[in-house]
């Protein structure tokens, strides 16, 4: 049995993930009143901890704990935030530090925005990085960020032995969940470590890609397959007879392919036998704001309601109308069963949705990483610093980690 204890838990998906790819988990942290009773309506026999989690005590948790999970508050670096980083009182990667120093996991999984790694923040993820592989050297009374990152640097550059127990090795790449088979647009930095005494090694080869964007305009634009398969007449534009190579990828999945089998909502009324499937009206589109088309992947399911920036949660139909999407319809964009139901309002179920993991994103994580510690992989290299992005960072990082 694999064991997992997770912060941040939110509305469950990464939860989901894992518990699919086998773990279980012995606690669930999360301090959101709506999403503690989202988790508990659906998965009553989880072992959540509802509260700050700042206040959550790792005494009574067993010890050897395989996995530490979470995603942390992602506003402070998120694109939709306002943008202050590790200012904002809502940076919670310090809890992840000290959830790390007292449980001594095998392994992490991190999950954040993207943003985290934009030039504004990269300073900061930097220090991030060293702080979780190195969670034992902390932050001293009254010192500032900037002294602790260059202690860290100091130390990682000093340091010989390959298996200290207190070290791990860390590593991260940004994934657009797209490429691995959810049918939205989802950029997100994903950071996996082990710990060093363990020998293991991870390889993002694991994770690789199964799902690709010219595999989709294969199927829709050369050998039609994505409309026979959706009973739609070919487009013009499409060449059936053209010659062409063997598809090595699955296709993206599309809006049409996500919402397969649902009847159009009514506004104002939830479908009968279809929890939280409710039309809206007043929905809009215009320069900027154009929504969701059918054929492509959804843009990103972001944490608002009505008024997100990009017409994220509009959609366009075949016939040129256009409607928000419903909770239903935004939960399987994200890959959660139509069995989940949400007993709050629009606007939290939505911001909820915006905040959690695609479910199949963190299943083939959470399959990777048990992998791993099973013992069933064995990589001999480490990864190298282009391997794992780390061509913006400092000489002196980017050395540390590809050596």
């Amino acid at each position: 049995m694999r064991t997992v204890v997770e912060i941040f838990t939110g509305l469950g998906g990464l939860a989901l993930g894992l518990e699919r790819a086998g773990f279980t988990h012995l606690a669930l942290v999360e301090w959101g009143k709506d999403a503690c009773q989202t988790v508990r309506e659906n998965y009553p026999d989880w072992p959540l901890y509802e509260g700050d989690v700042r206040d959550f005590s790792y005494e009574a948790i067993p010890k050897d704990v395989d996995l530490l999970a979470g995603g942390p508050p992602c506003q402070p670096f998120s694109l939709g935030g306002k943008h202050r980083g590790r200012e904002d009182r809502r940076n919670m990667f310090p809890e992840v530090f000290r959830a790390q120093r007292e449980l001594r996991p095998k392994a992490i999984l991190i999950e954040n925005v993207y943003g985290l790694t934009r030039p504004a923040f990269r300073p900061y993820f930097e220090y991030i990085l060293l702080q979780l592989r190195f969670p034992f050297i902390t932050l001293e009374p009254h010192e500032e960020w900037e002294e602790h990152k260059e202690r860290l640097l100091e130390y990682a550059e000093r340091i010989d032995d390959d298996k200290r127990g207190d070290d791990y090795d860390v590593t991260f790449r940004v994934i657009n969940a797209a490429d691995y088979g959810v049918p939205q647009i989802r950029k997100r930095v994903f950071i996996v470590g082990f710990r060093k005494d363990l020998g293991l090694r991870w390889s993002w080869e694991l994770v690789a890609p199964s799902h690709l964007k010219e595999a989709l305009e294969h199927a829709q634009w050369v050998d039609g397959s994505y409309w026979r398969e959706h009973f739609l007449p070919l487009p013009t534009r499409c060449m059936p007879d053209k010659a062409v190579g063997e598809q090595r990828l699955q296709r993206w999945r599309t809006v049409r392919d996500a919402l397969h089998g649902l009847p159009e909502p009514v506004d104002g009324a939830e479908y009968p036998g279809i929890a939280n499937h409710v039309g809206i009206p007043g929905a809009r589109v215009y320069p900027g704001h154009t929504g969701n088309m059918l054929d492509k992947p959804a843009k990103t399911v972001k944490a608002g309601d009505h008024g997100c920036p990009g017409g994220e949660h509009v959609l366009v139909k075949d016939d040129g109308s256009y409607r928000y999407l419903t909770v239903r319809e935004c939960a399987r964009l994200q890959g959660f069963p139509d069995t989940l139901r949400f007993t709050c309002s629009r606007t939290e179920a939505m911001r909820q949705l915006g905040n959690a993991v695609p479910i199949p994103v963190a299943e083939i994580f959470g399959a990777a990483i048990s992998r791993v510690l099973g013992g069933e992989v064995v990589v001999n290299e480490r990864p190298t610093a282009t391997q794992v992005e780390f061509a913006w960072y400092p000489s002196r990082l980017a050395q540390m980690v590809s050596r």
